[in-house]
C-alpha cells in the first residue's frame, strides 16, 4: 500500500481544477474561465486497492499585483514544500511563459519528484504536444511526462499509474468513503463565490470574496442556516453584484442554494449580504481572515 500528498500545480486556467475533479470524480473545486478562480488549498482524496491519492489543488502561480496575488503564491510555494510529488501542469495550446519558467524554478528548488502533465489534449495536435514537452524539458527536469484531457478523460488512468509509484509505501491517511477534507464553511463560500464569478461580467470577479460567518444546523428540519458576506471594493461593484431590484443577488443565492442541497442532502436557508471593503486585495490582515481555512 502507498499513500501520500500530491500537488498540482501550474499558471493560471491550466485546467488544475477541471484535473481534480475528474479524477476524483467530485466536484471538489470551483471552475471558472475567469483565473484566478481557485483560492484555497483544495485537496481531492483518490482510493484505489494499491494506493491512497491525496491530491492538493493550488491557485493559479502567476505576476502578482497586490497582496492578494502574494498570498496566492505563498499557497503554491508552500504547497510543494509540504507534498511528496508535484504535477507541473502547462497549457499544450498556449506558448510557454514567464509564469512557467518561475514555478519551474520553484519547483526544482523543492528537489521533489516531479511529473510534467500537458493539459487540454484534445484542443492540440501531437506536434503541439511534442513541442510543449521540448520547450518544458529546457526548464525543468521531470521524472515523466504524459498528455492528458480532463474534459474527455483522455490519459487519467495513465497519469494516476505514473503517480503511485511514485509514492511512498505507508497506509490510507483518510477514510475510505472521504473524497476531500475540506471544511464545510470553505465549501460554502467556494460554491457561493462561484455562482458569482458565472454570474457576472464586468470589474467584479477579481474583486470578490466570500466569508461564511456562521452555520446553524436543525437537525429535527434537517435544515442549515448559513449566513455568509459578499465583499467587493467599489460601491458601484456592490450594485452590479444586487443587481436591478435585488435580481441577481436572488439569482447568486438560488444557484448557490440548490448546489449546497444537493451537496448536503439537507435544506438550505442562505443568508447573503453584499458589503464593500475598498481596496482588500491590497489589505494582508483582511486577506488572512477570509482566507484563515487555506
Amino acid at each position: 500500500m502507498r499513500s501520500g500528498f500530491v500537488a498540482v500545480v501550474g499558471k493560471p486556467n491550466v485546467g488544475k481544477s477541471t484535473l481534480l475533479n475528474a479524477l476524483t470524480g467530485k466536484k471538489i473545486s470551483i471552475v471558472s474561465e475567469k483565473p484566478q478562480t481557485t483560492r484555497f488549498k483544495l485537496r481531492g482524496i483518490l482510493h484505489w486497492p494499491e494506493a491512497q491519492i491525496i491530491l492538493v489543488d493550488t491557485p493559479g502561480f502567476h505576476q502578482p499585483k497586490d497582496a492578494l496575488g502574494e498570498y496566492l503564491n505563498s499557497q503554491v510555494v508552500g504547497t510543494i514544500r509540504e507534498v511528496d510529488l508535484i504535477l507541473f501542469l502547462v497549457d499544450a495550446s498556449r506558448e510557454i511563459t514567464e509564469e512557467d519558467n518561475k514555478l519551474a524554478q520553484e519547483i526544482t528548488r523543492s528537489n521533489l519528484p516531479c511529473l510534467l502533465v500537458l493539459t487540454k489534449k484534445d484542443l492540440v495536435q501531437e506536434e503541439k504536444i511534442k513541442s510543449a514537452r521540448e520547450s518544458i524539458s529546457k526548464i525543468i527536469q521531470f521524472q515523466d511526462w504524459i498528455a492528458v484531457s480532463a474534459s474527455t478523460g483522455q490519459g487519467l488512468e495513465e497519469l494516476i499509474s505514473k503517480i503511485i509509484p511514485r509514492l511512498p509505501e505507508g497506509p490510507g491517511l483518510y477514510p475510505e468513503d472521504m473524497v476531500t477534507d475540506s471544511a464545510f464553511d470553505v465549501q460554502a463560500a467556494e460554491i457561493i463565490r462561484e455562482k458569482v464569478l458565472n454570474n457576472i461580467y464586468q470589474e467584479v470577479p477579481h474583486a470578490v470574496a466570500v466569508d461564511v460567518l456562521r452555520i446553524e444546523e436543525n437537525p429535527e428540519k434537517k435544515l442549515l442556516k448559513i449566513y455568509a458576506e459578499i465583499y467587493v471594493e467599489k460601491a458601484s461593484q456592490r450594485k452590479i453584484v444586487i443587481g436591478q431590484n435585488g435580481g441577481m443577488i436572488k439569482k447568486i443565492g438560488t444557484q448557490a442554494r440548490e448546489e449546497l442541497e444537493y451537496l448536503t442532502g439537507k435544506k438550505i436557508f442562505l443568508s447573503l449580504q453584499v458589503k464593500v471593503k475598498e481596496k482588500w486585495r491590497h489589505k494582508e490582515s483582511f486577506i488572512r481572515r477570509i482566507y484563515r481555512s487555506s
